[in-house]
């Protein structure tokens, strides 16, 4: 079933904001709308292929293109989450939902209560509340959402529980646009409140249906529903952990470093490894903020950088000094005994000449530790 005609290739150069991206289309930079809030930080380097569509014209729009898919890994991933409703009912008409085989769309875009839900489903006599969310983070096996923090769809579970409690049926269907994922987890490293109501909302209908998009950009047919390894996400989605804070020095500067005496530094992107095995949040924030006492090195060194990003690795484990040692294999230096005072490792503060997310050796690195490393904690649970 091919869902989208006449699809150009692109290459993609940059994202100036949340919606919009330039590419490179037949010898052009061409502005391109992004239908999507996610991060996609997976999937956007420059020169990724990306699929666009031409619109019609429209005065309300300043471009003329759309994304429609990504190329990661050579896998198509639709990132056209405004066609994720049109996929999601062709599904249910043609019988290709486990568990609503026998449901039929009633209508879509349905108020209840407080909330818009996407479809009202009729299931023999009963009706049924159906909210779609679609899912484009995955690594080798295990696919996660939200990839950005959803305070809209943290609200929905809620709304959609309390209806169940009242004993409405209602159901969330997770579209994971990744035939090869096995798990669906929710991403408790980006949104941990999103991930501690996922959990409280157990007596919901929770349906991660994979799908499978082919080379031609067409559906092959093929869905499968992905296990939710429910016992990890309780024991992983607290606020401990690891963390990176990624960091801009803008001009070469020799700075006093506590007991380390005063080091010049060149002027690059820095990458800090920690960790907090309680209130992680609390101590990534403490980072963010120019006036405290100075405590680490981290503290000399943060006032005079500038903080792009944190990323946290939440989970049951210290993984600071993993972290700092699959840093090292990719950075193009590091500081000597930089964070390090108190254990094996001789660095824990890395330099990057060039922004290390539009790295792909970076981004594996986060992938692996967020999303991969948790295969080996699935199968000892």
């Amino acid at each position: 079933m091919k869902f989208f005609n006449n699809l150009k290739k692109a290459a993609f150069i940059d994202r100036p904001n949340r919606f919009l991206l330039t590419c490179r289309l037949e010898g052009k930079d061409i502005k391109v709308f992004l239908p999507n809030p996610g991060r996609l930080q997976e999937m956007l380097f420059p020169g990724s292929i990306i699929y666009v569509k031409s619109d019609p014209y429209n005065e309300s729009r300043r471009t003329k293109y759309t994304a429609v898919f990504i190329m990661k890994n050579n896998i198509p991933v639709m990132v056209h989450t405004h066609k994720s409703n049109d996929i999601v009912r062709y599904l249910i008409e043609n019988r290709l939902v486990p568990s609503l085989e026998n449901a039929s769309v009633v209508s879509s875009e349905i108020t209840c209560g407080k909330s818009r839900f996407d479809f009202l489903l009729k299931k023999g006599m009963e009706k049924l509340y159906l909210e779609v969310k679609s899912c484009t983070l995955f690594g080798e096996k295990i696919s996660m959402f939200p990839d950005a923090v959803t305070e809209r769809g943290r609200k929905h579970l809620k709304e959609l529980s309390h209806m169940a409690e009242k004993g409405i049926n209602t159901c969330v269907l997770f579209l994971v646009h990744f035939y090869g994922a096995e798990y669906f987890m929710a991403d408790y490293h980006t949104d941990l409140l999103f991930a501690q109501t996922f959990l409280e909302c157990k007596n919901l209908n929770i349906i991660p249906l994979a799908i499978e998009w082919k080379d031609e950009l067409s559906f092959s047919g093929k869905t499968k529903i992905l296990t939710i390894p429910w016992k990890v996400i309780e024991q992983e989605a607290k606020d401990r952990g690891s963390y990176l804070i990624l960091m801009e020095l803008k001009e070469r500067k020799p700075i006093e470093t506590g007991k380390m005496g005063i080091i010049s530094y060149e002027s690059a992107f820095y990458v800090y490894t920690g960790s907090a095995m309680a209130n992680l949040t609390q101590r990534i924030n403490r980072h963010r903020r120019l006036r405290k006492n100075h405590h680490w090195h981290i503290d000399y060194f943060r006032e005079h950088a500038e903080i792009i990003t944190d990323i946290p690795v939440r989970a049951s484990e210290d993984l600071e000094c993993a972290l700092a040692k699959s840093l090292s294999e990719i950075a193009d230096f590091s500081v000597e005994n930089f964070g390090s005072s108190d254990c094996k490792c001789k660095s824990h503060l890395f330099g990057f000449r060039e922004n290390p997310l539009l790295r792909k050796e970076f981004i594996k690195v986060i992938q692996y530790f967020r999303i991969d490393r948790l295969e080996t904690v699935i199968s000892e649970q």
